[in-house]
């Protein structure tokens, strides 16, 4: 995309953190934006900061579950009435479920993959055809986790397969859209460590996925070799994710990695994958 201005953009999980800072961002730029969260709180929140910034004559607030497909659709059709055809598609909305592999239940399974990797899927079989159907261009934005790339680190064994999920299904995504005519981009961000709220996700767990001991468990301690976490630049501002992101609209990139300090443990990783592929397993 060569502009932002005058497009809409839909934004999951965009109340607080990393998706108000991509609705910042955007809006700053000149888009309209229509932001959705399962929080009516935070969508009040978000609809202050749009006032102050000056951009609530192009704002929209809507409540919205992600593992809701009707709501999902309904929701896409508000926000296209009010604010025009949707071109730029943010599935940012996740939860930061952290604890033991060993010790997960269903319920953490369920409530993990219905918002981190379902709530993408619905907004890409809700919104890609509006996208396609205009003829207009766009970009479809999905929020992953750099945590996802790095080596294993205890307590992530739900969350990150999730967000590992995501970063492949949108490494396809722009290798289909590009095959035919490119008028529609694809980015992944991976954000590190940023100033968000996702330390309340545990507070927010739903009635129907309430167990008898839910993963409260969060490991602070950072990847090694990467910078401590007091640290300058090791919390980043959600506006400055914001800024990559549409930074990565405007050029086409695939991925927006926040934190190279983390490096030595993606490649540490990899090593481990390619030192397995290079050992002989032929019967000799």
């Amino acid at each position: 995309m060569k502009t932002v201005a005058g497009t809409m953009a839909f934004i999951t999980g965009g109340a607080s953190g990393i998706g108000l800072g991509m609705a910042r961002a955007l809006a700053a730029q000149g888009a309209r934006i229509a932001v959705c969260d399962v929080r009516a709180d935070h969508l009040a929140q978000a609809a202050q900061v749009a006032a102050d910034e000056g951009w609530a004559d192009r704002f929209r607030a809507l409540q919205l579950d992600v593992r809701d497909r009707d709501a999902f659709a309904a929701a896409l059709d508000e926000a296209e009435a009010a604010l025009g055809p949707l071109q730029i598609l943010i599935n940012n909305a996740g939860i930061g479920i952290q604890g033991p592999v060993d010790e997960a239940t269903y319920a953490d399974w369920d409530w993990a993959i219905g918002v981190n990797l379902m709530g993408v899927v619905n907004g890409l079989v809700s919104g890609l055809p509006r996208i396609k159907a205009h003829g207009l261009g766009g970009h479809v934005v999905n929020t992953a986790s750099q945590g996802a790339i790095m080596q294993a680190r205890a307590t992530r064994g739900v969350y990150a397969p999730t967000k590992a999920a995501v970063i492949s299904m949108t490494e396809h995504l722009k290798l289909e859209l590009d095959v035919k005519g490119g008028a529609i981009g694809a980015t992944v961000v991976c954000p590190g460590p940023v100033r968000t709220n996702i330390e309340e996700t545990e507070q927010h767990r739903p009635a129907e996925f309430q167990v008898d001991t839910p993963f409260r468990h969060r490991d602070e301690t950072p990847p090694p070799g990467a910078l401590p976490p007091t640290a300058p630049g090791f919390w980043l501002d959600p506006l400055t994710v914001g800024e990559m992101t549409v930074d990565a609209i405007l050029t086409g990139k695939l991925y927006v990695i926040t934190h190279p300090a983390f490096i030595g443990s993606v490649k540490a990783r990899h090593a481990g994958i390619e030192a397995a592929m290079a050992e002989d397993y032929l019967p000799r």
